[in-house]
């Protein structure tokens, strides 16, 4: 992500010390109960991250209001719980430059800890005594688990629509950054902030799914050419699919040693961009208004436009 947008956004009054909170109630959430899931969870704690979800939370707040601690922990900790399950059923051995729980720990220890990791998240959002909040996090948690198994089922497939991968990138990312605004802006009636949440996690999951093509792993956390390997069928991958057999054979599981390389020769990475675009575009219509609009705009172009 662009590091000068994000340091702007950073310098918000109240900011920092959000920030700071948050990783304080993180640690605290995740030690709370000792044993083994609460060592691996600390160790997905310290893999870092963009803290994009929290950061959300806060931008969503209204004038006047104060950003909810618990709504920005309890999104960020179901961020880390789906990110420690991936890694698992992609059998991914890094994350961030880090062996994965499931390297480091095993299988069942990983699985145990994103378990840990997703009621602890409800624990904390209980804690706002909103019914209203903790059903949309709920139904953000469910579309995560159907964006997985929808995921699984297009595995292999270079005939998948991209319909249905956009589907999945709502369902996988945009639904987390729907909650993220909802409950950020207290779950207004009138504002179209979720809206907005859903289509810049659209718009952020094509831009990672295109930087996996291009070959940088420093923004994604993952090995680059990881989707093309494991066959999942990305924005790119699936244009790029579309005009070289070589790719469309390597996608459903055949040789990928140069494959990478015949994606970016076909277009499909400005293409994919151009779609991203649209999502972003998408997502700034839905503001109107709001204490941090220039901010949160900010971000619909710093999502895209990443270069790590």
């Amino acid at each position: 992500m662009s590091t000068g947008t994000l340091a702007a956004i950073r310098d918000l009054p109240g900011l920092h010390e959000y920030m700071d909170e948050l990783e304080e109630r993180l640690h605290e959430s995740v030690s709370v109960h000792g044993g083994l899931v609460s060592v691996v969870g600390q160790e997905a704690l310290a893999a870092g991250g963009k803290r994009l979800r929290p950061l959300l939370v806060f931008l969503s707040a209204p004038n006047g209001g104060d950003p909810s601690i618990s709504a920005g922990v309890a999104v960020e900790l179901v961020h880390m719980a789906t990110l420690v399950h991936d890694d698992l059923i992609d059998g991914a051995r890094f994350r961030r430059g880090r062996a994965s729980a499931w390297s480091a720990y095993g299988p069942d220890a990983a699985r145990a800890a994103g378990d840990y990791l997703f009621a602890r998240a409800f624990a904390e959002l209980s804690q706002s005594d909103s019914p209203a909040a903790v059903s949309v996090l709920a139904r953000s948690t469910l579309a995560l688990a159907r964006g997985e198994a929808l995921q699984r089922s297009q595995q292999r497939d270079p005939a998948t629509p991209v319909e249905s991968y956009l589907e999945r990138c709502a369902l996988k990312t945009g639904t987390l950054f729907e909650a993220a605004c909802l409950l950020g802006c207290g779950l207004s009636p009138t504002s179209r902030l979720g809206d907005f949440g859903l289509w810049l996690g659209v718009a952020f999951q094509i831009a990672d799914d295109i930087l996996d093509c291009a070959g940088n792993r420093g923004e994604t956390g993952k090995a680059a050419g990881t989707d093309l390997r494991e066959g999942t069928p990305t924005l790119p991958l699936l244009l790029a699919a579309r005009e070289d057999a070589v790719i469309r054979a390597a996608l459903a599981g055949g040789p990928a040693d140069d494959a990478l390389l015949r994606v970016a020769a076909t277009g499909a990475l400005e293409e994919s961009r151009d779609v991203a675009l649209d999502y972003a575009r998408r997502a700034r219509a839905c503001l109107n208004g709001e204490a941090h609009r220039e901010e949160l705009e900010a971000l619909t172009h710093a999502v895209v436009n990443r270069e790590r």
